[in-house]
């Protein structure tokens, strides 16, 4: 089986969980330095988190 053919390689972005960003709508994918906290995480950037009040609903 090559790499290609595996289905859930390390690696494969397609299987990691995602949200979309409160203020600008953007799709965010999970990132290892999320793993502790990413019930908590909101916001895609800091200029995102910054401009909060403003939020897209």
């Amino acid at each position: 089986m090559s790499r290609s053919e595996k289905v859930g390689f390390k690696g494969n972005k397609s299987f990691l969980p995602s949200k979309t960003c409160l203020v600008c709508g953007k799709e965010m994918t999970w990132r290892k330095s999320w793993a502790k906290n990413w019930d908590e995480v909101k916001y895609c950037s800091d200029a995102c988190r910054s401009k909060k009040s403003g939020s897209k609903t």
